[in-house]
């Protein structure tokens, strides 16, 4: 079993209910990572729905999450010939840490009809000549021990506290220990980066989500993921930043949205 499959690993307690402990080395200065605790409760309502992929799946952030016991309640809304929904809460004692809705389906079914795809996946150097994400001073991220990032070299500049101006990150993901990639680490790759803000010249400080939506479109080929978000609007306290998340053949396999606060200093 794989480290990803075992830090995200759950456990049937009784129709409804499932152990879903948050494992330790998936956070971020001691909150765990939000793709992370998603991939989490999908674990769980992939098993509920008795379909393997999310196609659609929405998280709203409640509380932040530290390594420890969970439960994920999920129950199916409905299921059809294709598809089956389910809603998932995942709380931590007595504090909810997230609410869930989500479709599932099994991707390895091709669905038939048209391919029209007007965009390309970003143009980014190869990953040796990207830069690693690293540590921000004074901030421990002990994700970066189980993902691998490379940051576009325009759009790492932050790091060295020279953000380009320009809200947008791009770069490569995958898992650490040669991983294979499914649709679950997927939901991982859409919040591993920096957040857009950090290149917008705003504080590289915690930039909490709100919510945060991933539409799969099929399962990844093995090797890296070309990974590219931008923002657009940061006005009322609030950015946003679209994600696209495409695979090692070319093919896109995921997008994302995220609204998440503006940083404060």
């Amino acid at each position: 079993m794989s480290e990803f499959s075992t830090s995200t690993a759950v456990h049937r307690i009784d129709a409804t209910h499932w152990d879903a402990p948050v494992a330790p080395g998936w956070d971020i200065a001691g909150n765990a990572n939000g793709g992370y605790l998603l991939a989490l409760a999908a674990r769980g309502m992939a098993e509920a729905s008795g379909r393997p992929d999310p196609v659609t799946i929405t998280a709203h952030y409640l509380s932040p999450a530290q390594e420890g016991p969970a439960v994920l309640d999920a129950a199916v809304v409905r299921s059809g010939k294709r598809f089956a929904t389910v809603s998932a809460s995942l709380t931590a004692g007595d504090r909810r840490l997230l609410q869930v809705l989500g479709t599932f389906g099994d991707l390895s079914v091709s669905g038939d009809g048209p391919e029209r795809v007007e965009a390309a996946p970003p143009d980014l150097p190869v990953p040796d000549d990207c830069v690693p994400r690293r540590a921000d001073e004074g901030l421990v991220l002990p994700f970066l021990d189980r993902v691998e990032l490379r940051l576009h070299p325009d759009d790492a500049r932050f790091q060295q506290g020279e953000p380009s101006g320009e809200p947008r990150v791009r770069g490569w993901f995958r898992l650490r220990h040669g991983e294979q990639l499914d649709t679950l680490a997927l939901l991982v790759a859409i919040d591993a980066f920096p957040p857009t803000a950090f290149n917008a010249r705003l504080p590289v400080a915690w930039t909490p989500t709100v919510e945060l939506t991933a539409h799969v479109r099929a399962r990844p080929a093995p090797g890296w993921l070309a990974c590219a978000f931008t923002t657009r609007f940061v006005t009322g306290g609030f950015l946003e930043e679209d994600g696209e998340v495409w695979d090692a053949t070319g093919r896109l396999v995921a997008q994302s949205r995220q609204l998440a606060l503006v940083p404060r200093g």
